[in-house]
């Protein structure tokens, strides 16, 4: 089967961004808890660097993962930033000293986060920002989606993305301006709204065909999942086909299942990213599709 190695974002904007198709999720990159520094500070910014000699030119953060961590390892693994490299993050929740999550989505939070993360990344402005939605917590959807859209016209933020949204929740968003990009849960064991590490997560699945009727891609988070449900075998049984990993069979499944698909798995370990880097020279077969389908 043939799998693009691009994906464009934004491609009916006056701005589209034309990345490769895998990009590198840091927020591995933290302590325990995905709090505080990195065990091991020199390996995570080896990652960094050594991701953009892979090709990899889209990155994931956001100024609640350490705090303030992954974004502070990338400034100094990456600056200057090299021409083409997109650094996407993500605002609406926070941590407490208890390393807990909670919702920081009301306007005014929604902006001291995009200034936090102008600052720490060291950027006049933010090339993608998710939304990233906590449901029935802080302020209503629309009304942060409202700050989104408002701090776009200000020149902050180029381009609007969601992350955690509903069908409705995403629709919503379409019809209040250009929506970029979805990052939302999603693996091959888990592709629907389920109970997740921090709360309900909603599944990629369930937005996927919208994304792939309006040409926006889809970033699935927590993609290397293999446990849920742990009665399927089926991953297991193509990586044993194919001699690699359950990591990069599930990496490949992704990248085969639809060309609107775009991987951002995070590891804290070089020799594991190198591995996920592999994934993408690997070719499923439509039978193999249909077997993991």
């Amino acid at each position: 089967m043939h799998t693009p190695k691009t994906i464009t974002i934004a491609s009916k904007n006056k701005h589209p961004l034309t990345v490769n198709r895998l990009g590198y999720g840091t927020m591995r990159l933290t302590g325990e808890g995905i709090y505080g520094e990195p065990p091991n500070r020199p390996e995570a910014l080896q990652i960094l660097k050594q991701a953009i000699a892979g090709g990899v030119n889209f990155i994931d953060t956001a100024d609640y993962y350490g705090e303030d961590v992954t974004n502070r390892l990338i400034y100094e693994a990456l600056s200057p930033y090299p021409p083409g490299l997109v650094i996407c993050t993500k605002v609406g929740g926070a941590r407490k000293p208890d390393k807990s999550w909670i919702p920081f989505n009301r306007p005014e939070n929604l902006r001291s986060s995009i200034d936090n993360n102008l600052r720490t990344l060291r950027l006049e402005q933010i090339t993608l920002v998710h939304f990233r939605a906590i449901a029935g917590h802080g302020a209503p959807f629309k009304e942060s989606m409202d700050a989104m859209f408002e701090m776009q016209k200000e020149g902050k933020i180029l381009h609007v993305g969601v992350s955690n949204v509903t069908r409705d929740e995403l629709e919503t968003a379409m019809s209040m301006g250009d929506i970029a990009t979805v990052e939302n849960m999603y693996g091959h064991a888990q592709r629907t709204t389920h109970k997740g590490p921090h709360g309900d997560s909603n599944g990629g699945g369930e937005v996927l065909d919208i994304c792939e009727a309006n040409g926006i891609p889809l970033l699935p988070y927590f993609s290397l999942f293999l446990s849920m449900p742990k009665k399927d075998t089926r991953i297991a049984e193509i990586a044993k086909k194919y001699g690699i990993s359950e990591v990069q069979a599930n990496i490949a499944w992704l990248l085969h299942r639809s060309p609107w698909i775009l991987p951002i798995p995070g590891t804290s370990s070089l020799k594991h990213f190198e591995e996920n880097i592999k994934a993408t020279d690997i070719k499923l077969t439509e039978e193999d599709m249909k077997f993991l389908e």
